[in-house]
């Protein structure tokens, strides 16, 4: 578990001291519904008696009887003072925060919150380049600036990896009035850089640094595993408990440190963004998942890393495919990485990751992560066991054997355009007149609509940015490869959404 003293993990109260093994809001939720009150309040369902028989009979009585409302027993995610609010504050403990923001917006509403509050209209947040859709939405909405950076490519892969300390100072430099610096810790395939001294580069000028965690919860709790945001000394996380933390789906914390950051605005933008209608199931799923992670996550964690390494070990000795391991660390974007995301290169096989993500799907009803043009991306977690391990192992053989091919071969080149230029700000662009226009008619435009590969929601285009050959020639690949291309108000993908020029009438 966290390094954190266990004196320093509980949370005082006037009449009693709770600690990491209670769950106050989920306790308060049971004990809730076992007085089975009256209920004259939404939702309509009233514990399940007016709900569709069929879907009541498959999600069961008992999470249905704590799909409640904010009434004052169980407290008000917007402005919390009982058990949303212990259970918040055992959260913070637990994550080396000072306060833990509970999100039913999932991490993307907490993204979006982190920047929203420390931007505002015409200023400047620096980000990387490959940041999750939620980031450049904010900046859309707060029309603030992006100071982009070019992330580390990893041109065996394919994939981007994070921002190098030496960047940011760069980037520092040149734009001292910046709000923010915004890291991925760590990326979506696990990697993660310096962020301890890329939090000191930013606090020697006392811009506030926000991580997206989304992919790291897990990290906080396990010293074989990346520094965690809270760790590292940053001010803002967005930490997706539900990704590999145990909560619900859609349940996500904004982790936050005093000093160069106001909580209290934070609350204000959270709750700005946050339906009032929240989702106790979730919020309950958040609690609990909390207790886990900080009673017996660290037994738990390593036995998922002991899990994946030796699935890691299998992969590797497979013909003609790579198990990504810690050889791909030591360059300053490759700091440290996250040995329970299993990256698997299978460019050597001939075929594309979303071929080998649909074969394995109709031959060993087995679902990966993610696939892209050249790997695909398995996670292990404490849901796994040696059972889930073998039939990987087996499903790749298979896979490997099936599209085996001469060694002499050549093996398919990895293809990645150049990131596209900002001509005007994204705000801008996607609020401007625009005309639709047929995709391969639109290079030299600006782009005016978001446009990219989800899983993992990293825009090619975002509004804003001059479209170019090389990446509608990207867009191709994807499209053609079968991998889920989206942004787009034209569903097709035949045509896109670009700033209207105005011509001198003749």
């Amino acid at each position: 578990m966290s390094n954190t003293p266990s004196s320093l993990l509980n949370v005082e109260r006037k009449d009693h001291v709770l600690t990491q093994n209670h769950t106050p809001l989920f306790t308060g939720l049971k004990k809730h519904a076992e007085r089975n009150p009256v209920q004259f309040h939404i939702p309509g369902h009233k514990k399940g008696a007016g709900m569709d028989p069929e879907f009541r009979a498959f999600a069961g009585d008992n999470i249905l009887s704590i799909d409640l409302i904010n009434i004052a027993p169980l407290d008000d995610l917007h402005q919390p003072k009982s058990l949303i609010k212990d259970a918040q504050d055992l959260a913070a403990k637990a994550f080396g925060a000072d306060h833990t923001f509970f999100s039913v917006q999932g991490t993307s509403g907490a993204i979006m919150t982190m920047v929203m509050s420390v931007c505002s209209p015409g200023e400047k947040i620096i980000v990387p380049r490959n940041v999750h859709k939620s980031v450049m939405t904010a900046i859309v909405f707060c029309g603030a600036i992006p100071i982009f950076i070019h992330p580390e490519v990893d041109k065996e892969l394919g994939i981007s990896h994070g921002i190098t300390p030496i960047s940011v100072a760069h980037a520092l430099e040149q734009h001292p009035d910046a709000k923010g610096v915004l890291v991925i810790n760590p990326t979506y395939f696990g990697i993660a850089a310096d962020l301890k001294e890329i939090v000191k580069i930013a606090h020697a000028q006392q811009v506030p640094v926000l991580v997206d965690e989304a992919h790291g919860v897990h990290i906080h709790f396990h010293d074989r595993l990346p520094a965690s945001a809270m760790q590292a000394g940053a001010d803002m996380a967005a930490t997706s408990v539900h990704k590999l933390g145990g909560s619900m789906t859609q349940s996500s914390v904004l982790n936050v440190k005093e000093g160069l950051v106001s909580p209290k605005r934070v609350q204000t933008i959270l709750s700005m963004l946050t339906t009032t209608s929240t989702s106790y199931p979730l919020l309950a799923s958040l609690d609990t998942a909390r207790r886990r992670l900080a009673t017996e996550g660290k037994e738990l964690i390593s036995q998922s890393i002991d899990l994946a390494e030796s699935i890691r070990k299998r992969l590797s000795a497979i013909d003609q495919i790579t198990c990504i391991g810690n050889e791909i660390l030591g360059t300053p974007a490759t700091y440290d990485y996250d040995p329970t995301k299993i990256i698997i290169s299978i460019k050597e096989l001939g075929i594309t990751g979303y071929q080998a993500e649909v074969w394995l799907r109709e031959h060993y009803n087995l679902e990966v992560e993610l696939s892209d043009l050249y790997n695909i991306l398995c996670i292990v977690t404490p849901g796994d066991t040696q059972y889930e391990a073998d039939i990987l192992v087996d499903a790749m053989n298979a896979l490997a054997r099936e599209f085996r091919h001469d060694s002499n071969d050549p093996v398919p080149e990895v293809f990645l355009p150049d990131i596209p230029v900002l001509a005007v700000s994204p705000r801008e662009a996607f609020y401007a007149e625009t005309e639709l226009l047929p995709l391969d008619d639109t290079a030299g435009r600006v782009c005016a609509e978001f446009i990219m590969v989800y899983p993992p929601g990293i825009p090619i285009f975002i509004p804003g940015e001059i479209i170019t050959e090389d990446n509608l020639k990207y867009i191709h690949e994807n499209i053609e490869a079968g991998l889920p291309v989206q942004g787009p108000q034209d569903e097709t993908l035949t045509k896109l959404r670009v700033i209207k020029e105005h011509r001198a009438i003749k």
